[in-house]
């Protein structure tokens, strides 16, 4: 069942992307070929309209085969080729799978915000030792229900105003049973690392969240701004953990998550429920975008700087320098993966359950 939920999501993300690139390349007169949802022998397919839509083999990604589309191919100059038409259409139907794929991702997290979002309460799990919250009568079930007189209901909210609290104290409304009342305590400042290895400091009252969660729906105004927010949040912090890989500040292997861990991580997600699953195919198809746009060759991104160089010079790079560029890109891309699978086998545990077979 993990295998098939799994195949689901990828295809319905590979799906929303090669069709970004078939519905422009359409609008702008290009023939497309053939429209494929994954690679290797052709399992099943129909023909219309001059394109051949197929399922085949591996179901890991897609493509879509435009007429002229190869610098290399014996093209014939007619109007409906790819390379016949001027750069900014070209640029156009390169793009628009990535956009197709942001634009989902912002879909699902709207209806994510509007069907309910999974929210932790305010409600204390546990008091840690060593941490103002012990000595200042905070309790495990106690609900905090206002900080310094700002209500608030969810943990993030909590722990957006304490975290940022790095001077002078805090006064908390708690409620425990059918009692109220106040606690003031100057929260501990400490450092630490956060996910992009950089050190920075936040204030903590030694308090963890519990497990009660509830389901917070909006209307549907609030839920478009709510999933623009989350989206532009993860955009951001994307392209920040992306800058700080390439300054070295947080380690590659760590950080980034290939097809076994994808898949590890759909399943996991999967045991959660429906709406934990759409939340993180939003996250995949938003990653998707993100990925595909960087400017790295035989990405979307790597076409696109092309273009911009055939723009500046009015004539496009030569194909042997375009196939050189694009072998040695391939080279490190499968490269890159092969490092990023082994970080995932060992991460989910893979490689000691591979052991631990042998070892029986």
């Amino acid at each position: 069942m993990s295998v098939i939920i799994f195949l689901v999501v990828l295809s319905i993300l590979v799906i929303v992307h090669e069709f970004g690139h078939f519905i422009l390349a359409v609008k702008n007169g290009v023939l497309v070929k053939r429209f494929s949802i994954g690679f290797g022998p052709k399992l099943f397919g129909v023909k219309k309209n001059g394109t051949e839509f197929c399922v085949c083999l591996i179901p890991l990604g897609g493509y879509v085969k435009m007429a002229g589309e190869e610098p290399s191919e014996h093209t014939k100059g007619e109007e409906n080729e790819y390379l016949s038409k001027p750069v900014g259409k070209r640029a156009q139907i390169i793009v628009a799978g990535a956009l197709l794929n942001y634009l989902l991702a912002f879909l699902l997290f709207t209806f994510v915000f509007m069907v309910g979002n999974p929210t932790a309460t305010s409600k204390v799990g546990r008091v840690i030792d060593g941490f103002p919250a012990a000595s200042h009568n905070i309790k495990q079930d106690d609900r905090i229900i206002a900080i310094d007189g700002k209500q608030i209901q969810y943990w993030e909210e909590l722990t957006e105003i304490i975290h940022k609290r790095l001077e002078g104290s805090v006064t908390l409304t708690i409620k425990r049973g059918d009692r109220t009342f106040n606690t003031t305590l100057e929260p501990s400042v400490r450092e630490i690392k956060n996910i992009f290895g950089k050190t920075i400091k936040i204030a903590q009252i030694g308090i963890a969240p519990s497990t009660e969660i509830i389901i917070v729906k909006h209307n549907p105004v609030e839920a478009l701004v709510l999933g623009g927010q989350r989206l532009w949040f993860f955009t951001a912090t994307t392209y920040k953990g992306l800058w700080a890989m390439i300054t070295g500040s947080m380690p590659v292997k760590e950080s980034m998550t290939g097809p076994i861990g994808i898949f590890f991580l759909t399943k996991e997600t999967a045991k959660l429920g429906f709406i934990y699953l759409v939340h993180f195919m939003a996250l995949l198809s938003a990653a998707l975008a993100i990925f595909n746009l960087l400017p790295f060759p035989v990405l979307d991104g790597g076409h696109l700087i092309f273009l911009g160089i055939e723009k500046v010079r009015k004539k496009p790079v030569s194909v042997k320098v375009q196939e050189k560029i694009t072998q040695v890109a391939i080279v490190l891309l499968i490269a890159l993966m092969l490092f990023v699978s082994y970080g995932d086998i060992t991460k989910f545990g893979i490689k000691e359950k591979i052991l631990g077979m042998f070892k029986k």
